[in-house]
């Protein structure tokens, strides 16, 4: 549990680390004149801050980005159960663009379709019809400079990321909305 446990702080620092602040980064769309099409792109993430790589790498590479976005970082508690009304806060950081923290209980299965709906009654302006959901996949490796973990932990680590149970199952999200980019983090 040590080892799962540093090393998923491993990969949130290093994905925090380099994050893009919101403001900066929705002014340059606009004045790069990229594209919003139409539908919610809810993008799932450990970063807590600024833009999620997996939704800047998006952007880069597809050159658009949905008209209405939920950035969404899901946390497991240390408690069997969470409150209905303690598990979802969020926040409107920019038109259109949501920052949401859903929080769930170790011995309940999170179910963001839910959350999303929840969202959408407390006043969230996405549009619920057309949901594409964008997840990060990282691959993890050891830093070259020797600054992050040792590289057997970080090994360790790497097997047992590869062996966890899908991210899409566990979120219940449903399977053809489901865009899934993968990068490598050193940690």
């Amino acid at each position: 549990m040590w080892l799962w446990h540093s090393g998923l702080e491993a990969v949130t620092q290093a994905i925090t680390e380099e994050h893009i602040p919101v403001e900066s980064f929705m002014a340059a769309l606009e004045k790069k004149g990229v594209p919003r099409m139409p539908g919610t792109a809810v993008f799932l993430t450990r970063s807590k801050i600024g833009v999620p790589p997996v939704m800047a790498w998006h952007v880069h590479h597809n050159r658009a980005l949905h008209e209405h976005v939920m950035v969404l970082n899901v946390s497991i508690k240390p408690v069997p159960w969470v409150q209905k009304e303690d598990r979802l806060r969020f926040v409107q950081e920019a038109p259109n663009f949501w920052r949401a923290a859903a929080s769930f209980g170790f011995m309940e299965r999170p179910d963001i379709p839910a959350v999303l709906r929840e969202a959408k009654e407390k006043g969230c302006t996405i549009f619920l019809d057309d949901v594409t959901y964008y997840l990060g996949h990282e691959t993890v490796m050891p830093k070259e400079d020797g600054e992050g973990l040792p590289k057997w932990q970080v090994t360790l680590f790497s097997v047992m990321d590869r062996d966890e149970a899908k991210v899409t199952d566990f979120f219940k999200l449903p399977l053809n909305d489901v865009v899934e980019i993968g990068r490598e983090v050193a940690i």
